[in-house]
């Protein structure tokens, strides 16, 4: 019989509804169609690759038999199949798996891979600490800077208050000259063009706050017997060493 196309317009033109019984040239081209791809697929040359693959599926899916020789010498030192190796039977049961190397690159490399990964994860952990430990260094310097300017600002207000007590004290017993010029507080309109001031100035600008602080206090207790921490003026030095604690602050607090 010639053979119909059943791609031609007269197929296409079937109602090919669910339900209705298919044409039998129909149901044939179909068969013959699938037949047709079986044959093919048999007759496909299969790859080394793949023919590699179904033998090693097909030896590791049988166990070994009589004519493996270390399976028969094993059988010969009383092992039974499906007993655990050892003498006390702790060991493994089934034979290790194959690990199928795919891909191109030599033995090690994903060890390679491996420790390189671990190098870089450990680089960053340590980076990571040194910033924080950057960071921390950082906070405890601010924290000491602004204490110590706390300090330096607390103590500037303590040479100021001594200032102004010296020069009240030296203008009450008519003392026109301070013994420093740095132990009253000077006028802004001052002129200090002199040279001799300039000198003394440059002195004064040696010492630091504290030292000047300390002779300051030091100077009222012995001239005037007078505590800047107390406030109170004494009689003279043995009620000023008997009734005032100190001649600091910290003596005071």
């Amino acid at each position: 019989d010639e053979e119909e196309d059943y791609m031609s317009d007269l197929f296409i033109k079937q109602d090919v509804r669910p339900g209705l019984p298919m044409v039998r040239w129909v149901k044939e081209a179909i068969q013959k169609e699938e037949k047709q791809k079986e044959a093919n697929e048999k007759n496909r040359q299969k790859s080394i690759k793949e023919e590699e693959k179904e033998r090693r599926d097909l030896v590791l899916k049988s166990a070994l038999g009589n004519e493996n020789k270390g399976f028969a010498l094993l059988q010969k030192m009383g092992y039974k199949s499906g007993q655990a190796l050892g003498k006390s039977g702790e060991g493994i049961v089934e034979p290790i798996p194959l690990n199928i190397k795919t891909g191109l690159s030599g033995l090690g490399h994903e060890e390679l891979k491996k420790r390189k990964a671990e190098e870089k994860l450990e680089n960053y952990r340590q980076k990571l600490h040194m910033k924080k430990q950057a960071n921390e260094q950082a906070a405890d310097q601010f924290r000491i800077r602004f204490k110590n300017k706390q300090e330096e600002r607390k103590m500037e207000g303590d040479l100021r208050k001594s200032q102004r007590a010296c020069q009240q004290l030296d203008m009450q017993k008519d003392i026109d000259v301070p013994r420093e010029t740095w132990f009253w507080i000077e006028p802004e309109e001052e002129d200090k063009k002199d040279e001799e001031d300039k000198e003394e100035e440059c002195t004064s600008s040696d010492l630091s706050v504290s030292e000047k602080v300390h002779i300051l206090t030091a100077y009222l207790r012995e001239r005037h017997f007078y505590c800047i921490w107390c406030g109170t003026t004494y009689e003279d030095s043995e009620d000023l060493s008997s009734n005032c604690p100190g001649d600091s602050a910290a003596d005071h607090d």
